[in-house]
């Protein structure tokens, strides 16, 4: 099994877009929600890329505004990060089955590590900031199933963001598209689904 994290398994976009809108605010800007939207799924670089480019401050170092995104997030995550309906249920399930597990995010290590605090731990964590090519490349999944020894075409991918299935679609997985804060096109190549609630091990055997 392989799990996306943010808006997947955590209701935790809105938290990132509040840290976002708190930046822009510090910039004396205001981020549109349409570039917020935009940024479901992707990679600080490319997250980074559309904030400026909003803002219309792209003479701003991008390394500095990371920085202190990912120090307003942090902040918020470790007050306690929501379970996305079923994921919790789903997630213990795979576990107490010895299925091997690995979550597969765009998300930088050092966040993740505070959200593993709520998640609990993994086969195997793939972040954002440890690959060579992000979501929606298919290396991320790919990365993940080496590590888990377990061939791609036997994983089931769980996704929330259109960049996510892409990448999990590209790597050979089989796709459950659970959309969060952007509805999911259904001509993806995934089965999708409103939320996990009453997905278990039965229901992904039989997907």
């Amino acid at each position: 099994m392989l799990f996306d994290m943010d808006g997947t398994l955590i209701e935790s976009e809105q938290l990132w877009a509040i840290s976002l809108r708190q930046l822009a605010g510090e910039y004396g800007g205001v981020l549109s929600d349409a570039a917020r939207l935009s940024m479901v799924g992707t990679d600080m670089p490319t997250s980074m890329g559309i904030f400026h480019a909003d803002l219309g401050q792209e003479h701003r170092d991008y390394a500095l505004s990371a920085e202190r995104l990912v120090q307003l997030t942090g902040e918020l995550f470790a007050q306690g990060l929501p379970w996305r309906p079923g994921a919790q249920e789903l997630l213990a399930e795979v576990r107490a089955a010895g299925v091997p597990v690995a979550l597969v995010t765009s998300t930088e290590r050092r966040l993740v590590k505070i959200a593993l605090d709520t998640l609990g731990p993994f086969d195997v964590v793939v972040c954002g900031d440890e690959v060579g090519r992000a979501k929606p490349h298919p290396e991320p999944y790919l990365t993940a199933a080496r590590l888990l020894g377990v061939p791609i075409e036997r994983c089931v991918a769980i996704e929330d963001s259109a960049t996510g299935v892409r990448s999990a679609i590209a790597a050979g997985a089989r796709v459950i598209g659970v959309p969060c804060e952007v509805e999911l096109p259904g001509d993806l190549g995934a089965h999708l689904l409103p939320t996990l609630s009453g997905v278990d091990l039965a229901y992904l055997r039989g997907f």
